[in-house]
């Protein structure tokens, strides 16, 4: 056997691997050994199991001299074949790995070497190995072989990072948000002291603090005016004025206002929003609509009024009937008309300072909840000193109510606002508006149709059916006169607003008195309510709102205690 070449022994297995020289001998190595065989070879390469001696375990162990399982770590195995048992071999018991034939010759084996034979950790015993969890928020790594912090915990960490990353960048820009804010709001700031300046704030001021009557007038913030009307909302917007629109608003105090806010920002518009504040501030009537404050932090102020929910006379005379809770009766028309006379009168007899208003018509005369007439929109409105009768003034009114006389020369004075009062009266009288279309389509002025018309055919022939009704024609042919005198083209032969009111209010009377006797429903249409009565006639601008008040003339007086002792008439 010494020409044989050995490839591999394994003594575990008991297992010879080798080269036979001659690849075509036949060799049966069974031959070698009495009894079964396990050895046999037809091939050049040859495999060949092999016992350490042809006894069992059992018989190996009785002669312990020649036992060859030498380690203390190793078991004996008996061979068997089909024909019987063939012998024994040595193999090193689990957990152990090495040569079971010699002293110390196998060896503890180190299981946790071999991959993924534990979940989590591994930890070697003599002979075994044991499987331990890994720490509470670890988790094993079978790369490394050993336990780490769980992938979560760098998870939350990372979140955490991320957080204050995200925190830090959102508090670096609501400062960014803040800064710019606030320096837009001293921009605003400047803005707001600027416009102060040059709509004369301070001397507005000083204007309404002079008053102590006026003390509740004010100053408004813009912010405050904006919070009012939900930032000036289209859906705020009531009406337009002469020179603005007019938004309905409510005060932190609850009080609803009318706030004016120009349409234009030209120099002649600022010009007249201060004269109208300079002017009402000065003004306290009852049939004049009340001029709460004003805001002059906008390019062109702001005016606040008491909100008068009625809307015009106007929309009351011209629009259609049938939508509308409020039918103007003829007693309810002399009354409104009165109304506006007396505040018309107020303003021309002023002690100290008269108004001219240069704008009257139906559309700013107002009806408050009780349809009391107020008397509204003074951006045109002239302040004349007690010593002038009249002042030369660049032409603005209305068309259909303007003055011919200040129209021609551009004098302006109190007989202008009698003959737009003229054309109001026709307004009530006929029910037309001022410039109304003929039955042919025409234009036609109201007051050259009512002179002419006048001519030719009686006043109940151009009044209403519905007036027909309510009024005498005693009382029909007194207004239509009246109207006619105001109307005159030369002022000086106009009646002042003192006389109109005096004839309004002495018709009204007639009325009350010819009630006297007669059963209360027979009156009922043609007695206004008691407090629609009441007026204030000719009070100077300075009246302290008391019993003390100056009478501007005796006359004025006079009258004054006449209209008071009417209302002491049966009704």
């Amino acid at each position: 056997m010494n020409n044989y070449q050995v490839t591999n022994i394994s003594v575990e297995q008991g297992l010879i691997e080798y080269i036979s020289p001659d690849a075509n001998a036949q060799i049966d190595f069974g031959s070698l050994f009495d009894g079964p065989s396990l050895f046999f070879s037809s091939a050049a390469a040859v495999s060949m199991q092999w016992v350490v001696a042809q006894l069992s375990c059992e018989e190996a162990r009785h002669n312990m001299s020649g036992y060859a399982c030498a380690s203390a770590n190793s078991e004996c195995k008996t061979i068997r074949h089909t024909g019987g048992y063939v012998g024994y071999r040595c193999n090193c018991i689990s957990g152990y790995q090495g040569n079971p034939y010699i002293e110390s010759g196998c060896v503890d084996t180190n299981e946790c070497l071999q991959l993924n034979i534990c979940p989590e950790i591994c930890n070697n015993t003599i002979g075994s190995y044991a499987c331990n969890p890994c720490p509470y928020k670890t988790e094993y790594d079978p790369v490394n072989r050993r336990c780490v912090i769980r992938k979560h915990q760098n998870l939350l960490l990372g979140i955490a990072i991320g957080l204050s990353v995200g925190l830090g960048i959102l508090l670096l820009c609501l400062c960014g948000v803040f800064l710019i804010r606030r320096w837009r709001r001293d921009i605003q700031k400047q803005l707001r002291k600027k416009y102060f300046q040059k709509n004369k704030g301070l001397l507005l001021e000083q204007l309404i603090s002079s008053d102590e009557k006026q003390s509740d007038n004010k100053i408004f913030s813009l912010e405050e005016l904006q919070k009012a009307t939900n930032n000036f909302d289209p859906a705020r917007i009531f009406g337009s004025g002469g020179h603005g629109m007019v938004y309905k608003g409510i005060l932190s105090d609850q009080r609803v206002v009318a706030i004016k806010k120009p349409k234009v920002l030209a120099e002649g518009e600022i010009s007249q929003f201060i004269n109208e504040v300079a002017i009402l501030s000065q003004i306290n009537h009852r049939n004049i609509v009340r001029l709460l404050g004003c805001c002059l932090e906008t390019e062109v102020p702001l005016l606040v009024y008491d909100f008068i929910p009625n809307g015009s006379l106007f929309k009351i005379i011209h629009d259609d009937q049938s939508n509308k809770e409020f039918s103007l009766s003829w007693h309810d028309s002399l009354r409104i008309a009165t109304e506006a006379a007396g505040a018309l009168c107020y303003l021309h007899s002023a002690a100290s300072v008269s108004v001219f208003h240069r704008d009257v018509k139906s559309s700013n005369i107002l009806l408050d909840g009780s349809y009391t007439a107020k008397v509204s929109d003074f951006g045109t409105s002239r302040l004349i000193p007690i010593d002038q009768t009249h002042v030369i003034t660049n032409i603005q009114s209305t068309f259909g109510y303007l003055d011919p006389e200040y129209y021609y020369t551009g004098q302006l004075n109190e007989k202008s606002d009698v003959y737009s009062f003229g054309v109001v009266l026709l307004e009530l009288l006929l029910r037309k508006e001022p410039i109304f279309t003929s039955d042919s389509g025409s234009k036609i002025n109201l007051s050259n149709y009512f002179l002419s018309e006048r001519r030719t055919r009686p006043t109940t022939e151009m009044v209403t059916s519905q007036l027909l009704e309510q009024a005498s024609e005693d009382e029909l042919n007194t207004v239509a006169s009246l109207a006619e005198e105001c109307l005159r083209l030369q002022g000086e032969e106009r009646p002042t607003m003192k006389q109109v009111e005096m004839k309004l209010q002495l018709l009204i009377n007639k009325g009350l008195r010819s009630c006297n006797g007669f059963p209360q429903s027979s009156c009922e249409i043609q007695a206004p309510p008691p407090v629609r009565l009441a007026a204030h006639h000719c009070q100077p601008l300075s009246t302290d709102g008391d019993n003390r008040a100056n009478i501007a003339s005796s006359s004025c007086y006079a009258l004054e205690q006449e209209f008071m002792s009417s209302a002491t008439l049966p009704r």
